[in-house]
């Protein structure tokens, strides 16, 4: 059944029956917005197309929110729970009538709601429901929610630290963390960071103030400034969460919090580090409806991916994935194992630490400090019936030996290690002294990876590029082909940065019979790269062209992480 929506487009001229048909029938499988899918099909040219035609239709008008800043204090003007829900926000106040974005101009309850929440004539705009959403973030995360706690803390009873040596007392600041406000102040600051996407909060101290951070889509973003008096009872409430002893401040310690948000668990790996001010805190946010494991979700080019699936499948062998912290390897092979993760198989991994809790997969954390080590975990394995082994990653000569035998007896090993590129990853193995036979009998398949940010796709523009940019690429005039380049101008959407979101880079290199014959020759990285590049190997830099040209990465994020 169409909805009024399309009904309204398609009688307007501006879609066709089917496009209407096809875009409710994905919007409702997918559980996605009509606008969006609209604007994926490539059947109207943005969100906000939508908005200004359905404004228009319904005679009350439509507001760019991004071209507009908004007064908190009319925000606030409509409490936050009812903005998220229904997707609203007051925009400007005028005597007794209160101007309000709404993405759905028909939802009379929640205009007669605001009305008598308020007490004054509702004037209702139409705006895209992420443009509203990306206002509620900007307006209520900072200047309402964040402003009431911090208030509240300053009505509050003070715990003052004046000196960096003078510190309160464990009793003061037992006492200083259970006051509601500073509960609120760091459930606030944990809240906000998982609302925005962001993978860790840093909580740094300095001499005269605090510093908070949150890592987004890779960057550190710094947030509002803390109030420099409760440095030490936040750190405290931290602590108390994460389990660890508040009265110890000169050495490390690590912990862990689980917390439930929106009907959702997320856990927060802890480490607090003793700094000359004081303790800096940074966590590590877990947040499984975050993680995305679907291959075909990650990035990959068709052909890579194609490349990758077949080598998951095979009965054994070792598959490597390598590339600095951070460029998404343990993702990359969680969703390996949930592609294979079937009733008759039994994998088993070895990690450092356990990070994500996956059904039917037996998980081991890694604890080097009672013999635990990753070596010792994979003897254990080899009795336990294993027909695909993880290993967290290859730090020694023993680990990856053992890894190389397990390979080589009739199990499919996954593994990960530090090296720049995939044909390197070979003489790393030997340099650990793995003999280079086994190597090249066992291993199936290596694949490089880094983590690279997406333009954001609601300001994305097209630019030209200059011909030294060009030149500077040094790609094969094959695939300069064709060449575009976009950037992101900045908007709410993206917080002015231009970047919404990361994509991966992917350079696949299957052990084919001639760069295993390379092996037994002891050929070198460079040796064996050409020939991975003959065989039609993609290099990192070759992957980022290819997204460049598609309009997912600018030029000086591919100049940034490829060379």
């Amino acid at each position: 059944m169409a909805s009024e929506l399309t009904n309204m487009l398609v009688k307007a001229g501006k879609i066709t029956p089917d496009q209407a048909e096809r875009a409710e029938s994905e919007a409702n499988k997918n559980k996605e917005k009509l606008e969006t899918v609209l604007v994926r099909m490539g059947a109207v040219k943005s969100e906000e197309e939508v908005s200004q035609f359905v404004g228009k239709h319904l005679r009350i008008g439509a507001l760019r929110l991004e071209d507009v800043e908004l007064n908190p204090e009319v925000v606030k003007l409509i409490p936050l729970d009812i903005a998220r829900k229904f997707k609203v926000i007051a925009v400007s106040k005028l005597s007794k009538t209160l101007l309000v974005a709404i993405s759905d101009p028909n939802n009379i309850y929640v205009l007669d709601a605001i009305k008598f929440i308020t007490g004054l004539t509702v004037q209702p705009v139409i705006s895209p429901e992420s443009a509203i959403e990306s206002a509620i973030d900007s307006y209520y995360g900072e200047s309402g929610e964040m402003s009431e706690i911090l208030k509240g803390l300053e009505d509050s009873e003070e715990l003052e630290v004046v000196e960096t040596e003078d510190l309160p007392s464990d009793t003061d600041l037992m006492s200083a963390i259970q006051d509601k406000p500073l509960v609120r102040l760091v459930d606030s600051i944990i809240g906000d960071a998982v609302r925005m996407g962001a993978s860790d909060i840093h909580i740094e101290m300095y001499e005269k103030r605090i510093r908070v951070r949150y890592r987004i889509d890779g960057d550190l973003r710094e947030m509002a400034p803390l109030p420099f008096k409760y440095r030490a009872a936040i750190v405290s409430r931290v602590k108390i969460m994460a389990d660890l002893d508040i009265s110890e401040r000169r050495l490390p310690q690590d912990g862990r919090i689980k917390i439930k948000m929106s009907g959702r668990t997320v856990d927060l790996r802890v480490s607090v580090l003793p700094t000359i001010f004081g303790e800096k805190v940074v966590m590590r946010i877990l947040d499984p409806n975050a993680l995305m494991v679907d291959m075909t979700r990650l990035g990959f080019l068709e052909k890579d991916l194609k490349k990758f699936d077949e080598a998951i499948h095979l009965p054994f062998g070792i598959i490597l994935v390598t590339g600095p912290t951070g460029s998404g390897k343990t993702t990359t092979l969680y969703s390996a194992l949930k592609q294979i993760n079937q009733v008759d198989v039994n994998i088993m991994t070895a990690e450092d630490p356990v990070e994500f809790n996956f059904d039917g997969i037996n998980q081991v954390a890694v604890k080097s400090s009672i013999g635990m080590s990753f070596a010792a975990a994979l003897r254990s394995f080899l009795r336990q019936d294993p027909d695909v082994i993880m290993v967290g990653e290859i730090r020694d000569g023993e680990t990856a030996e053992i890894a190389i035998r397990a390979a080589l007896t009739g199990h499919l090993v996954f593994s990960t290690l530090h090296t720049n590129d995939a044909p390197s990853s070979i003489n790393r193995l030997i340099d650990m002294d793995v003999p280079f036979y086994l190597v090249a009998s066992a291993t199936k398949l290596i694949m490089a990876q880094r983590m690279a940010r997406k333009i954001c796709q609601a300001c994305k523009v097209e630019v030209n590029l200059t011909p030294e940019q060009v030149e500077s690429l040094n790609a094969p005039k094959e695939l300069l082909k064709n060449l575009r380049a976009f950037k992101g101008k900045g908007c709410r959407e993206c917080n002015d940065t231009g970047k919404k979101g990361r994509t991966g880079l992917f350079e696949v290199m299957p052990i084919t019979p001639a760069i295993e014959d390379l092996i037994l020759a002891k050929a070198s990285d460079t040796e064996i790269r050409q020939v991975a590049l003959d065989e039609g190997m993609y290099g990192l830099r070759m992957c980022a062209i290819e997204k460049m040209k598609a309009g997912e990465i600018d030029i000086e994020e591919l100049f940034a992480i490829t060379t």
